[in-house]
């Protein structure tokens, strides 16, 4: 670890001093810090750190590192004392763990919709869109490791403070804010939505009589307070790894099945309508003839009205930027290269992952296939016991994302509201009671703010994912190293640009959806 971290920071050394603004409030300990970095200085970063800790890093910030000299010191060993110099816990998380983080908050409950997305855009054009949006998202990543490399610092907040001061530093903690609090909604909105039903068909329950365990109310406290409340007070991501691992593992168990019912279901899928106690077989396909029907023929490049909307939902299937920096913060032996590696087997792994889960999801319904495709097999069979485990596995999987995206919250209103403090466990704490429980109130009392959430995840996502680390990167990167003509700046330009053109897109498709009155849009979100 220690030869690692010093090694890796030699040759930016200069750069980072030259990036350091003096006006924005940074104390003259700062530059020390940085240079000390060097091999040699081993040693002497280490006192360092508790001066420069208030104003530099947020790992600092956010972690014991400058509460540990004072209280901690008589308890740590020597070894303990030399890998203060990054955060309190100098890298502990597995390269695997960390891959198994970052691809679960990769994984939102968008891939229920994907199968409707390959509906409407076909499997080739499908295909291409997923493809171009998985190299962008890897890209990006680069981008923003390449920023955080140059001064130095782990975390988003601080990287828009170094390249705009303040107003960048507020700028990245509310969109990551605003955008993580949408998605923890959404998953809440899920169970809240999917799990008395799950319940009902469980037990068999056809005319629920307000029994409480089926109100979605009470279950998602439940949820809230058992399984994501102890998870979310987690002082590190690292401990996540093994749900993270759980969460994908069901994931996966989803993806087989889909894969399992392709080839388990007639293709002019028969309708079971339920009432009561016969039930009827309604023929949804008026021309079953002998030859293959039309509609069950997968089409390779579909372009209609709901085409357009698929392109959001697909820019956003990647969406993991806000947690990349707090992952690269908690890797062992923490390098460029070796988060990099994180991340592109995160995306690879989602991408076909995605890719199969679509692919088979279209093949099993052609046209008929709903936004939510689980939905979808509801309509064959309310009772296949299969499809009610695989509901199971993606509540569960969903529910063991909302405390990984949790994390990068608590941080964002740390460095916006607190940012000189140390680690604390009692705010630690707050933060995470008080967001679980605006959350839930949102989810249950006001569960039409679903459709304000895509307006919020149309204007944040772009901007974590496209705009930030490109205007970030031209920023932080001296102009000595690249000059602004260069050509590595000109794709982060470009990168920036096409980041407004999906925020553009994806809002003015929310607003025709609102005008027009249908949902179709907002139930990918």
């Amino acid at each position: 670890m220690s030869e690692d971290k010093p090694a890796d920071t030699v040759e930016t050394a200069p750069a980072e001093v030259n990036a350091i603004p003096n006006g924005k409030g940074h104390e003259p300990g700062e530059e020390i810090a940085a240079l000390a970095k060097t091999p040699p200085a081993g040693d002497a970063d280490k006192e360092t750190v508790p001066n420069s800790a208030q104003n530099d890093s947020p790992h600092r910030t956010e972690n014991a590192a400058a509460n540990l000299p004072e209280s901690q010191e008589f308890l740590s060993g020597v070894d303990d004392k030399k890998t203060i110099r990054f955060t309190d816990f100098e890298g502990k998380t597995s390269f695997g763990m960390s891959v198994f983080n970052l691809g679960n908050a990769i994984m939102g409950s968008g891939i229920l919709g994907l199968a409707y997305a390959m509906a409407n855009t076909g499997v080739v054009l499908f295909l291409v869109l997923l493809t171009v949006v998985a190299v962008l998202s890897s890209y990006s990543i680069h981008l923003l490791l390449k920023s955080s490399g140059i001064v130095g610092i782990r975390a988003y907040e601080q990287l828009g403070y170094r390249a705009f001061g303040t107003p960048g530093k507020m700028a990245a903690g509310i969109a990551i804010t605003l955008q993580n609090i949408g998605a923890m909604s959404s998953y809440l909105y899920i169970v809240k939505y999917e799990f008395p039903l799950v319940i009902q068909a469980f037990l068999r329950v056809d005319k629920p009589a307000g029994e409480w365990f089926i109100n979605g109310n009470y279950l998602v406290i439940i949820v809230s307070i058992a399984v994501i409340l102890p998870l979310a007070l987690m002082k590190q991501l690292g401990y996540l790894g093994y749900t993270s691992g759980f969460s994908l593992s069901c994931m996966v168990f989803f993806l087989i099945s889909v894969i399992y019912k392709k080839f388990n279901t007639p293709c002019p899928f028969v309708d079971f309508a339920f009432n009561g106690t016969a039930s009827v077989l309604n023929v949804s396909v008026a021309d079953i003839g002998g030859a293959e029907d039309p509609a069950c023929i997968p089409k390779m490049v579909n372009l209609n009205s709901q085409t357009a909307y698929t392109i959001p939902i697909l820019a956003f299937a990647f969406v993991c930027h806000p947690e990349v920096l707090p992952i690269y913060t908690e890797l062992r032996n923490p390098t460029k290269k070796k988060m990099q590696h994180v991340a592109n087997i995160s995306i690879a792994v989602m991408y076909g992952m995605y890719f199969l889960a679509a692919l088979f999801g279209y093949l099993t319904f052609y046209g008929e296939v709903e936004p939510e495709l689980l939905h979808t097999y509801s309509r064959i069979d309310p009772y296949d016991t299969l499809i009610l485990c695989v509901r199971v596995a993606v509540l569960t999987a969903v529910t063991l994302t909302v405390p990984i995206v949790l994390f990068p919250v608590r941080r964002a209103i740390q460095q916006m509201m607190f940012p000189n403090k140390t680690f604390y466990w009692p705010r630690h704490i707050a933060i995470a009671v008080v967001l679980l429980t605006f959350i839930n109130l949102l989810v249950i009392f006001a569960p039409n703010i679903l459709g304000i959430f895509g307006v919020i995840g149309a204007t944040s996502a772009p901007c974590l994912i496209f705009i930030f680390p490109a205007v970030f990167y031209i920023r932080i990167v001296p102009k000595e190293e690249e000059p602004l003509r260069s050509v590595p700046k000109i794709m982060a330009a470009c990168f920036a640009g096409i980041g407004f053109l999906f925020m553009i897109m994806s809002l003015s498709f929310i607003i025709i959806d609102w005008t027009s009155g249908s949902s179709k849009a907002s139930s990918g979100h």
